[in-house]
């Protein structure tokens, strides 16, 4: 241990002294004693968040007694009032609400969906896609065409006219980061109808986005891009084991015909808010550094790891500094955002707000990636932040946190971005989050207590070293 000091003081001795006058350089003995400082402080993160944690019980609470938090709903409705609370209850210096106005779509009826092959009726797992029309009152039938891509679907003009355009672009199963594989193909769920919408197809269905084979339909975002309205036509997605069967099918049969119903509607915008909770910071009150997650989730499940996880991840730092007598020198700032899934409204709102009144924000962490095992952190920053947090990687990877890297942080926090403003993304082992994201799946049964506790130290561990050494030597002016 003597000489891994010895090295940490040599190799990096600003690494913990960044609050120290730029020119100023920190003695090794300094170094050391930050060094061993700091070790214990995050043993006692760890180590409350193991024994006296609350996340767990306030997911529970959350999704149990809520559920589903879809924008606009009765459920988003009744999460801001239970987030405005639980803040309270856990004894931040200020909390309040932010007004945003979110989009309100409805699924309606369930879906039905079915094709018949070899003289047998086949019923096919699906969902509507958020944000899509309804199909008619009777449903669509239709001749099915099928495509891999989005490129694909780019080069099908008229061969699309009247039909069902089925995109069964499939996770690259061979990228360990699963949400690489997702970043892959969301493409063609999102931005699947204004292709072919524009060449005249009836509808599209699109495989769900998981990486495993399974009968649940996983949902998710879509838009109509800039087509005229006239062109917009109904999207919706079914099981991956629905999509593998359909295109086996389809290549013993090219000419069956698929039929779907679904009865979502679009419904004018809904006012909700973002719930919003500091700490107040003893040395820099005017800088801020943002923790958080989004509030609201798809309506199919009961959004527990997305993003209810992150959601009480995000207070339990709060919790973990209060607990551990943790004074920040910045302020904290819990945010529970509105409206991720369908609009960044709630993000969007909260970033115009925060230029508007001049507010200095020196960092932001967010967790919407699920509540699996802590696997280390996302860093988009200067290259000065950048090397300083990853400087840290010693002190972290005893908690297996060994994975910081640069790269994106979150939808949430990234309207903050800024050359002076340091993002961090939470990264959890990521091979389980997309057997249950979007889907009716995702409830609080497949959340294991300790590691959503360990998601909620390595969370607040962070924090505590940025609030400490973090130097924003440039910050924004009001």
């Amino acid at each position: 241990m003597k000489n891994q000091l010895l090295f940490i003081a040599f190799a990096g001795i600003t690494l913990f002294s960044c609050k120290t006058e730029p020119t100023k350089k920190a003695s090794i003995s300094e170094a050391s004693d930050n060094y061993k400082q700091d070790s214990i402080q995050i043993k006692n993160i760890f180590n409350a968040a193991l024994t006296q944690g609350q996340s767990y019980e306030w997911l529970r609470d959350l999704t149990q007694n809520i559920g589903s938090r879809l924008s606009g709903s009765e459920g988003a409705a009744k999460s801001v009032v239970w987030g405005e609370q639980l803040m309270k209850e856990v004894g931040l210096d200020s909390v309040w609400l932010q007004p945003v106005m979110v989009p309100h779509w409805v699924r309606g009826e369930k879906e039905v969906a079915n094709y018949e092959f070899n003289g047998e009726k086949i019923n096919v797992p699906i969902c509507a896609l958020g944000g899509s029309i309804a199909t008619p009152s009777n449903g669509i039938s239709a001749q099915i065409i099928e495509v891999k891509s989005v490129d694909e679907a780019k080069n099908l003009g008229d061969k699309a006219n009247g039909k069902i355009v089925f995109f069964n672009g499939a996770f690259d199963n061979t990228l360990i980061n699963t949400f690489q594989a997702y970043g892959g193909c969301v493409g063609q769920r999102y931005g699947g109808a204004s292709i072919v919408g524009k060449f005249g197809a009836k509808g599209v269905i699109v495989r769900s986005m998981t990486n495993g084979i399974d009968d649940y339909p996983h949902t998710g975002s879509m838009g109509y891009g800039d087509i005229p309205t006239s062109k917009y036509i109904p999207a919706a997605a079914i099981s991956s084991r629905a999509a593998e069967n359909l295109s086996k099918h389809l290549k013993e049969n090219p000419n069956l015909e698929f039929y779907f119903k679904q009865s979502c509607e679009n419904l004018p915008d809904a006012p909700s808010h973002n719930v919003v909770g500091e700490i107040k910071g003893i040395e820099n009150t005017d800088k801020i550094m943002v923790i958080g997650g989004h509030l609201d989730s798809w309506d199919l499940g009961e959004g527990a790891h997305d993003d209810g996880t992150g959601i009480v991840q995000s207070l339990e730092v709060a919790y973990l500094f209060i607990k551990n007598n943790i004074k920040p020198k910045n302020t904290i700032r819990i945010v529970f955002f509105m409206n991720e899934e369908n609009g960044l409204r709630g993000a969007t709102e909260y970033a115009r707000l925060a230029k508007e009144n001049g507010e200095i924000h020196i960092g932001a962490l967010e967790s919407d990636a699920g509540g699996h095992t802590p696997r280390g952190f996302t860093i988009d920053a200067n290259d000065k932040n950048r090397k300083l947090l990853q400087s840290w990687k010693e002190l972290l990877a005893p908690y297996g946190l060994h994975d910081i890297t640069a790269g994106g942080s979150g939808a949430d926090i990234g309207p903050l971005k800024d050359e002076h403003v340091t993002l961090v993304g939470y990264r959890p082992d990521s091979q389980r989050y997309f057997d249950y994201h979007h889907a009716a799946t995702d409830t609080f049964d497949k959340v294991n207590k300790r590691e959503l506790e360990l998601g909620s130290a390595s969370m607040a561990s962070i924090v505590y070293l940025m609030d400490k050494y973090l130097y924003n030597d440039e910050p924004l002016k009001p």
